[in-house]
């Protein structure tokens, strides 16, 4: 179905874009709910000038696609992200850091590796065997890396310096103007007590500063979601209301 509410669009993207919405499906957040996305065709000429728009209107990626929730009376899901420049680590951030001080970031092409693929079937089976992504193959997984139209890469974090030292977590990042966006993260369960999915975010956040870029997107929050609450800690927070992004409250 073609979508064109322009409530949830920038000026002049309806015009220049064509949106579609999916059907109702259950909403994988809040129960009893049903929720649907409105999305469009990255695979475009100035793909990334268009994706850098996109985002900063609460637009996400996955592969060619980037889409948005439209759900028709509910609006739970707020798209957020970290203000870099005045992230504060606290003693608790200092404490994660320093259990994964072995760990090596480094960048790679947005190109499958079998060695990702099994780290990944690691963690899906292990954090989300029920989700949609348990039977995901690994030509699957070539689809969902390689098909990115936009500036992307993959951040490897390696447990020392040297190239084929153990591959500890992986994260799908996507460059924007403004900042880094986490397309999807994943890490070894055996290392939980590390807090990889915290340290991911952390180094991040570290990063983009590093790197002069003002935001780290981290996609939807959705208040009453445990699956969702624990992005409240990385403050400050902010969150797109309307057409504007501002601080998230403690009152939100």
């Amino acid at each position: 179905m073609k979508f064109s509410d322009p409530h949830l669009l920038l000026a002049g993207l309806e015009r220049s874009l064509r949106f579609y919405v999916t059907n109702p499906s259950p909403c994988p957040y809040l129960p009893d709910r049903k929720e649907r996305k409105a999305f469009t065709n990255l695979a475009i000429p100035e793909a990334d000038a268009v994706h850098n728009v996109l985002s900063q209107s609460g637009f996400r990626r996955s592969q060619s696609i980037a889409y948005r929730p439209a759900c028709a009376r509910c609006n739970a899901c707020k798209s957020v992200r970290v203000a870099t420049r005045d992230f504060e680590l606290s003693r608790n951030d200092r404490r994660v850091i320093a259990r994964n001080e072995t760990l090596v970031r480094r960048p790679v092409a947005a190109q499958a590796t079998r060695e990702q693929f099994r780290l990944l079937k690691t963690y899906v089976t292990t954090r989300h065997d029920n989700g949609g992504m348990s039977d995901m193959t690994f030509r699957d997984y070539v689809a969902m890396v390689g098909g990115s139209p936009v500036q992307s890469l993959i951040f490897e974090y390696r447990d020392g310096p040297e190239p084929d030292a153990p591959l500890v977590a992986a994260a799908i990042t996507d460059v924007l103007r403004d900042g880094l966006s986490m397309v999807y993260t994943f890490f070894d369960p055996a290392k939980a007590s590390q807090s990889l999915g915290h340290y991911l975010i952390l180094d991040h956040i570290l990063h983009a500063h590093d790197l002069g870029l003002p935001h780290l997107y981290l996609g939807y929050w959705v208040k009453g979601s445990p699956k969702m609450d624990y992005k409240r800690r990385y403050k400050p927070l902010e969150v797109l209301d309307g057409d504007r992004w501002r601080p998230l409250r403690d009152d939100d």
